[in-house]
Parts: C-alpha cells; sequence; structure tokens
C-alpha cells in the first residue's frame, strides 16, 4: 500500500501521542519519594493506534471502579485516582506495593472524536479508546481505466 502524505501526517500525530503517553506518569510523578522513604503508586500505561482510533491501555490492580477518573479537558486526557491499601492495614504494615493517589494528563492530538471516548474497567486494566474522526481516516481513492472514451458520431 503505498504511503500518502495524509497517512504520513496522521500516523506521525500518533506517534507522538504514543510517545506522550509514555512519558506520561514518569513526568508527574517520577521515582517514588526518597524524602519519606514512601512509594508512590505509579500505572503502566501503554498505547497503540490504528487507523480508526488509539487505544491506552492503564494498569490499575486493586484499583476500584469509583476510585478511578477519566475526563477530557482543554485538549488533554486527564487520568487521575487512587489505589487504596487493603482495609486494616495500618502504620504496622510492612510491604513493597506502591498506594496512593495518582495524576495524569496527555495532550490529545487534533483529529479525534473526543464524544465517543469509551472507558472499561475490568481485572486491573482500565482501556480507553478515543475513534480517529471520519474525515481524518485514510480513504482509498479509486483509479479510472486508462481506455480513452469512444466518440459516437452524430447522425445526420
Amino acid at each position: 500500500m503505498f504511503d500518502t502524505m495524509l497517512t504520513r501526517d496522521i500516523r506521525q500525530t500518533l506517534d507522538d501521542f504514543r510517545r506522550s503517553v509514555d512519558r506520561l506518569f514518569t513526568d508527574f510523578y517520577g521515582s517514588p519519594s526518597v524524602a519519606n522513604s514512601e512509594r508512590v503508586f505509579v500505572p503502566a500505561v501503554e498505547s497503540a493506534h490504528t487507523d480508526d482510533e488509539l487505544m491506552l491501555r492503564v494498569i490499575l490492580p486493586g484499583v476500584a471502579e469509583q476510585d478511578v477518573k477519566v475526563t477530557v479537558q482543554n485538549g488533554r486526557l486527564v487520568i487521575e485516582g487512587e489505589r487504596k491499601a487493603p482495609e486494616g492495614w495500618g502504620d504496622n504494615a510492612l510491604t513493597k506495593m506502591a498506594y496512593g493517589k495518582f495524576y495524569g494528563e496527555i495532550p490529545l492530538p487534533n483529529g479525534l472524536d473526543l464524544d465517543k471516548v469509551n472507558c472499561r474497567l475490568h481485572e486491573g486494566v482500565l482501556d480507553i479508546r478515543l475513534p480517529v474522526v471520519e474525515q481524518m481516516k485514510p480513504r482509498q481513492i479509486p483509479i479510472e481505466s486508462g481506455d480513452a472514451p469512444k466518440s459516437i458520431p452524430a447522425s445526420a
């Protein structure tokens, strides 16, 4: 399949978006806090795209649906929530698991249908699908046959 300028532009935009997602939570939290030796929960995020949609997957083990919120604001996808420690665990618990609030923003590329964003939380995985508007999708242009049309003589 030939790579058109429009398709390259869309792919470049989607690749830029994917790189933004890759940096999403690292840019906001970095590594666990050293000052108070508290571990900060930083969900793993991965992304992919097709000609029809952008897909994000946020790994949120132990996070309930009511403890996560996804919004679109000013051209950004905002993911925030909290991973809570198990009930009954207090200051005397020893854990290597990270708990706490998380927050991240992703700048969204143009050409997405933000009214049709779909989120689904299942088995500790948040799947977010952002459809591409119809006008931005690559479309094939039909090619007519190379035969020249024949002229029909006028009758006298």
